[in-house]
């Protein structure tokens, strides 16, 4: 057989130690995110064309808004068990350092700073920044640092109650999941926070809701005017409390926001925690976060040189929200203040919000006569002599969401509804990020033969997913079984193809006899090589790795759900009349009853999984998964999938759409729930089996 494009093979056989400008995936991945970020920013807010569309759309977003904060259903609101633990008097107002409970056992730290004189006032709820304010191993609590907003609101005839944040407050709980802490010399990562749609955002965001309520508690406050504002972190969480909460009359958020094009492809993700992102399941561009605002009185406020809030981002966030107050008649109520600095907490902007609030929660449009100022020690404003011990605070991310209980079922007909069910839950939350459905585009790369092997080469997609096949030359396929292709099993894929293309054809050649005994073993055998693999890799070092995938959460995805739906691609690509007109131009002939083996290792034996889940066709007829987890906790790591199903369920719905399921050497952990099913079911021994080996 001729050879066609033998460089592409070339390509996947050469070493991976080279600079990483030279890695073929970088400029893959950076086109894939640049298209991926353009189209959810011409998508954002276009069905917004009129003011009668904001009704119904606005609460449909705020309910977005909330499944991707984890807070749909909304929590019980528990008992606050609100409790002052000490006073300061000063001449213009007094402090109270209290904490309550958000939810049972989760406390939150802050300070109430109410003026003298006769109420009710307005109320401000100030949301702290990231400042780290610690002694002696001792934390204080961010609103330590930012004590001087609350000190000039009080001043000035407002309540206001500053809250600390879950990371910095006096309990120290994590911002930093998929960011990852550094112990030592290792960096440790949560990255089964995406699979539970799990994000610090969402803690903070509650946190917020309860603390207006503790403000309408209050004799003080006028619970009609409350306002919030906030700066950086707090930023943040001004605008997740203003979309989510209409209790918010006037919103004041500082260099909390920007959009997807600055995070994802100019790169200030980079330079944010995990606390400042929802879980982007519906695929939004902040713009629709900020306009969830809408029409109450709102004005952004930020830096001409914030190098993680930046202006060009900031500007498009104001404009595509000016256009919604414009269509609501309501332009008089949105602002943009852009005053000169960095990333800091200026009096300028600190003027500008204070001015916000007096125009739009007093109807008071005199200039401000004072500026913020700091007058007590960190010491005076700690809340708490020692930490509670029943605080949930430090792993509130493993009960904030609620996992789903497994449920077997009582009958065929409930187990069908089941299994209609997580379809639809998986395709809504886990795999929304897929893309739409497009024509097939193959191309073939590698047609070769030696040593009485056939080796071709496909690749698909504009990411260019290739598959390799090797075949038995001039024969007819009836069964063909697809190997999905991990960093670990690349390398020895590696070495089978670098003997197939630079080694001669001698059967007695030491190589040549391995590759072929392999291939007696297995047969016809393709091979697909997901995105970030092999001839598609970026550069594997640790921090650059870990900020390509946490590109891929802000757009609604992940990097294993990606995967998972090359592995689908592929499967499609092999079944099509497009491929396989190419595959018999290469001399591949498959029998008309021809079907797949589909098979994995480790996390890639969780793609193979959830292709076969996805699959809607009749090729597949069994599954072969190696090393598989137990739980989503240990990965692939999809988006959400915890709060439809886990590993063992995913399983039993595969074995029923695709009919069989080998289990090789399963990872530890509670397997019960395949044993339940099949014997609800009544289901034969061999459609899901299990099969240990050694280590």
């Amino acid at each position: 057989m001729r050879t066609i494009a033998l460089a592409w093979l070339v390509v996947l056989v050469a070493p991976l130690a080279v600079p990483a400008q030279q890695y073929p995936g970088e400029q893959m991945i950076r086109e894939y995110f640049r298209r991926e970020t353009q189209r959810l920013a011409q998508e954002c807010l276009q069905q917004v064309q009129q003011a009668k569309d904001w009704p119904r759309l606005r609460e449909k977003y705020r309910r977005q808004l909330l499944d991707m904060l984890g807070l749909w259903p909304l929590p019980p609101r528990t008992p606050l068990r609100a409790t002052v633990t000490g006073k300061i008097q000063h001449d213009d107002f007094t402090v109270e350092k209290l904490h309550f409970q958000s939810m049972p056992g989760l406390y939150v730290t802050g300070n109430l700073y109410v003026p003298k004189g006769k109420g009710p006032f307005p109320a401000i709820l100030y949301v702290c920044g990231h400042a780290r304010v610690k002694k002696n191993g001792i934390s204080y609590g961010n609103k330590v640092n930012y004590q001087h907003h609350p000190i000039w609101f009080a001043r000035n005839g407002y309540v206001c109650l500053i809250i600390d944040t879950l990371q910095l407050g006096e309990i120290e709980g994590i911002h930093h999941g998929t960011y990852g802490v550094r112990q030592g010399n290792k960096w440790r990562y949560r990255w089964w926070w995406l699979s539970l749609g799990y994000t610090p955002a969402g803690v903070e965001a509650w946190n917020c809701v309860r603390a207006l309520d503790y403000l309408q508690s209050r004799p003080e406050v006028d619970p009609k005017r409350l306002g919030v504002t906030g700066r950086s972190g707090g930023g943040a969480y001004s605008w997740w409390i203003t979309a989510i909460d209409p209790r918010i009359q006037v919103a004041v958020p500082v260099a909390g926001i920007t959009d997807l094009e600055d995070h994802v492809v100019h790169g200030t993700v980079e330079g944010h925690c995990d606390c400042m992102f929802l879980v982007n399941t519906y695929r939004w561009d902040y713009p629709q976060v900020a306009a969830l605002a809408a029409p109450r009185p709102l004005l952004i406020a930020n830096t001409d040189k914030d190098g993680i809030f930046p202006l060009r981002g900031v500007v498009n966030v104001y404009t595509s929200v000016r256009r919604v107050y414009t269509l609501l008649g309501a332009l008089d109520r949105v602002g943009l203040q852009i005053s000169e600095g960095p990333h800091r907490d200026i009096q300028e902007l600190q003027v500008a919000a204070f001015r916000w609030f007096n125009r739009h929660l007093k109807n008071d449009p005199r200039p401000v006569p004072q500026v913020a100022e700091k007058l007590f020690a960190p010491e005076e404003l700690k809340v708490f002599k020692e930490l509670p011990s029943d605080q949930i605070n430090t792993r509130v991310d493993e009960l904030f969401i609620r996992r789903p209980k497994p449920q077997v079922p009582k009958d065929r007909k409930h187990w069908e509804q089941m299994c209609q069910k997580w379809i639809a839950q998986l395709k809504e939350k886990t795999f929304r990020g897929w893309p739409r459905q497009q024509k097939l585009s193959v191309r073939v790369n590698v047609n070769n033969t030696q040593g009485g092997i056939h080796v071709v080469g496909l690749e698909y997609g504009p990411e260019g997913i290739p598959v390799v096949l090797f075949l038995p030359a001039r024969q007819k396929i009836s069964r063909l079984r697809l190997e999905v292709v991990g960093p670990e099993e690349w390398e020895a894929l590696q070495g089978r193809l670098a003997q197939f293309v630079f080694a001669p054809a001698r059967p007695n050649q030491a190589p040549w006899k391995a590759l072929q005994r392999w291939f007696a073993k297995q047969g016809p055998t393709a091979f697909v090589i997901p995105r970030g693999v092999g001839p598609t890799a970026w550069n594997p070092k640790e921090r650059h790795h870990i900020q390509i995938l946490r590109r891929f959460y802000l757009l609604g995805q992940t990097w294993d759900g990606m995967r998972t739906w090359d592995v689908l691609q592929a499967v499609r690509v092999l079944e099509s009349p497009q491929g396989q007109k190419l595959l018999a131009s290469c001399g591949v002939k498959l029998a008309e009853d021809w079907h797949l083996v589909l098979a994995g290792r480790g996390q890639e034996a969780g793609m193979a999984l959830y292709a076969a889940v996805m699959y809607s066709g009749k090729r597949i007829s069994s599954l072969e998964l190696t090393r598989l987890p137990a739980s989503h906790t240990h990965g692939p790591y999809l988006l959400n999938v915890l709060r439809v199903l886990d590993v063992p369920q995913a399983v039993m719905l595969a074995a029923e759409r695709v009919g069989r399921v080998q289990l090789i050497s399963p990872a530890a952990g509670d397997w019960s729930y395949i044993e339940q099913v099949a014997k609800a079911l009544d289901w034969p021994p061999q459609r899901v089996s299990i099969r240990r080996t050694g280590p």
